[in-house]
């Protein structure tokens, strides 16, 4: 019988607990995790054997949303969950990044934590308890490793940090940032913000530094208490003797090498030097021996240079941003497109813009039922040169579509003063470092492109670390792809003229301090303040008008009452409406109805139809209707969409009429005044008072009803009778 053990604290004014032993007993280790009513249940397993053939850590983290655990039943034909969400893909990721680099490097037994979301009470976010969760159950596993590792939320709301806020808080936080941390450093680091500042940015990292070591003790008991004896971690050493054997052979040559400004030479000349080694080594030394050892010396030629003399293998010094060029305005009939170059990293934003009714559904654990802000990011193999399969995209393009969407969302206009749907496609086109900063960039200059009234231009930039063991550090600006490769540190950042927008921390080590954060945020500054200046050059801010080819929209207040009469029973008249005009329209329970077409007449007829429907009938009003019924004592007119009423024959004509189909037959249209409308709601015409009218007022001409004033006027909302006009200057 297994003995369930319960270990607690309290963290933010809410107790998280971690139980074991009690569920997932055939696993490696397994926990779950609760935080107010939101369980994860973590296990960990791992194979008997090591793989063969590989110089990778095998490690799998899988991150299952479960619907039933917020009282949800799964959309679609088949009723049940499917591929991961988004958010369930950057769960996953955010697992990932902060235990790998704590798993031994030469460790070749497959890895497998899975972290299922058991309850959501949707205040209290899973995804940190997944990474806690994932430390826990390694801590007891007989997996070496070397956490524990915590990881909290933290907001900045009213100008006071928040530890843990609830969903429905961080509505109103000006910074939502994960802080993953073990018991000396910084892990990782995952944010978005409003335009916040450096400053305010460090204190919330320390802050969610301090509040993650109350978990860490608490794994540290849990590991005391139940932990299982830990295998004996491989040491992933290379053979000195290799070392010694091809050190005098790429002396000097490895330099020449490393300094080829082109990346495609560089890359070439170090193939060419590997395959010499290999062939001149090969009787002596297996090939996988002479690979890596002339990889570490390729590692310590680039990191030793950058050390000891400030210089980066492209010639840049630490602080240099590469060579950039912006574009906008590429492709003719997209809604907007821009180009942006940096050094060989080089993407294509394009920006669709849709009506709301084109917003993504989201069927996860959150709050957020719809999205109107989509950006997806594409890495085609020959971005980078190689022949690879191409299909969906991967965790690594999902996470890096996410980051920009992230570092984009605070500077676009709100809802109601911009009623579109909004998708941005980032296509990289060549990759040498930092595509996915890169993506915000064109992001930012396509958005202003298609005239979309975004708040400021974003930026962004990826910052290196290259350390030693004697406690040297150097940071570098705009790292190229081979510093990612070699370096310890790949830190995203990304804002606008006034501050941060978005972060991401990834680290080799297994941790950095804060003085180097905080170094290194300044030092992004400097680099992002350069580059929104560049992209400034090439467009300032965003075009007074949205492209021609994007649908215009039109906004009209009805009253609620009315939505009804708008849809129709079953929704019967909305699509006749829609099919009638091919427009599409959206109805908030407001009574905001927004039409949006390409084609300002079809638009205007669609207004002019649920004008129709939604007016009321007014006393002394003059209608043009059409005779749906023929009685001996009058007609029936139909003024306004389902709304009849009754002409008497003695108010068909200003003379004595004998008979009503003489003056007045089905189908005909006539145009009447409401004379009166009784307590019943019945509707009295007179077609005799409009003539008078006309006799009293001699070249008068009858409307069909008073004009209406459209309030709303402004970029892509557009009143039906003071359109804007389409053309605009590429």
């Amino acid at each position: 019988m297994t003995i369930s053990n319960s270990f607690e604290c309290e963290v933010g004014g809410r107790s998280l607990i971690i139980d074991t032993g009690k569920l997932a007993g055939q696993a490696s280790g397994a926990v779950t995790v609760r935080y107010g009513d939101t369980v994860v249940l973590v296990t960990v397993c791992t194979s008997d054997k090591p793989r063969e053939g590989i110089d990778f850590l095998p490690l799998t983290v899988d991150y299952e949303e479960r619907l039933y655990a917020a009282g949800k039943i799964p959309g679609g034909f088949i009723r049940r969950e499917g591929r991961p969400s988004q958010e369930a893909t950057l769960a996953c990721r955010l697992t990932d990044r902060p235990l790998r680099p704590l798993l031994p490097k030469g460790w070749r037994n497959d890895i497998q934590l899975i972290a299922t979301v058991l309850s959501a009470d949707q205040e209290n976010d899973p995804d940190t308890l997944a990474v806690i969760g994932s430390s826990a159950a390694l801590s007891i596993s007989e997996v070496p490793f070397g956490g524990p590792v915590s990881a909290v939320h933290i907001g900045y709301i009213d100008g006071e940090l928040i530890l843990n806020p609830t969903l429905a808080q961080m509505e109103s936080s000006q910074i939502d940032l994960v802080v993953a941390s073990t018991k000396q450093a910084i892990a990782m680091i995952e944010a978005g913000a409003g335009e916040i500042s450096e400053d305010i940015v460090i204190q919330a990292i320390e802050f969610g530094h301090k509040a993650n070591q109350d978990i860490i003790k608490l794994q540290e008991q849990l590991q005391q208490a139940c932990g299982k004896s830990k295998k004996e971690a491989p040491i992933s050493k290379i053979n000195p003797e290799v070392v010694s054997a091809i050190s005098p052979i790429v002396n000097g040559s490895l330099a020449q090498a490393l300094s080829q400004s082109e990346k495609s030479q560089r890359g070439q000349e170090l193939r060419k030097l590997q395959q010499e080694l290999i062939e001149g080594l090969g009787d002596s030394f297996p090939e996988q021996e002479i690979i890596s050892a002339f990889d570490a010396k390729v590692r310590d030629e680039i990191r030793t240079t950058i050390l000891d003399k400030a210089k980066r293998i492209d010639g840049r010094s630490l602080t240099d941003v590469r060579p950039i060029s912006c574009e906008i305005g590429l492709l003719p009939r997209t809604h907007g497109s821009a180009l942006f170059t940096r050094g060989l990293t080089q993407v294509l934003t394009i920006a669709t813009l849709g009506s709301t009714n084109m917003e993504q559904q989201l069927d996860g654990l959150g709050i957020e039922e719809t999205k109107r802000f989509i950006h997806h990011y594409n890495f085609p193999p020959f971005s980078s040169g190689e022949v690879s399969r191409m299909g969906s995209p991967g965790r690594r393009e999902i996470g890096h579509g996410a980051l920009a969407e992230r570092a984009i969302t605070p500077v676009l206009p709100k809802d109601e003063d911009f009623p579109y749907t909004i998708r941005l496609v980032s296509e990289i086109l060549s990759s040498s470092g930092s595509t996915s900063m890169a993506s915000v960039c064109a992001s930012s200059l396509s958005l202003m492109d298609a005239g979309i009234p975004t708040k400021a231009a974003v930026a962004g930039i990826a910052m290196g670390l290259v350390t030693n063991d004697k406690g040297d550090y150097a940071i570098l600006t705009d790292i190229e792809g081979i510093e990612d490769a070699y370096g310890d540190m790949d830190f995203k950042v990304a804002g606008t003229n006034k501050g941060i927008t978005a972060l991401q921390l990834d680290t080799k080590l297994k941790g950095i301090s804060l003085e180097i954060l905080e170094n290194s945020l300044n030092q992004a500054k400097e680099a992002r303040l350069f580059i929104l200046e560049k992209m400034g050059q090439t467009i300032s801010s965003s075009r007074p008008e949205i492209s021609p080819y994007a649908p215009q929209m039109y906004k009209i207040m009805i009253n609620p009452d009315k939505i009804g009469s708008v849809i129709g029973t079953g929704g019967k008249t909305i699509r006749s409406i829609t099919a009638e005009t091919k427009v599409t329209i959206d109805i908030n329970n407001d009574g905001t109805v927004i039409i949006g077409s390409p084609d300002e007449k079809a638009a205007r007829r669609a207004i002019e139809i649920i004008e129709n429907l939604t007016k009321e009938v007014e006393v002394g009003s003059i209608y043009t209707g059409k005779v749906t019924r023929v009685l001996d004592f009058g007609a029936m007119v139909e003024i306004l969409p389902g709304k009849e009423g009754l002409v008497h024959i003695s108010e068909l004509a200003e003379y004595r009429v004998p008979k009503v189909e003489d003056v007045a037959k089905i189908g005909d249209e006539i145009t009447v005044k409401v004379i009166s409308i009784d307590n019943l709601g019945r509707i009295n015409l007179s077609r005799r008072a409009v003539f008078e009218k006309l006799s009293q007022m001699p070249g008068a001409s009858v409307t069909d009803s008073p004009s209406t004033d459209y309030p709303f006027k402004r970029r892509g909302v557009r009143s039906p009778q003071h359109p804007s006009k389409n053309s605009r200057n590429r």
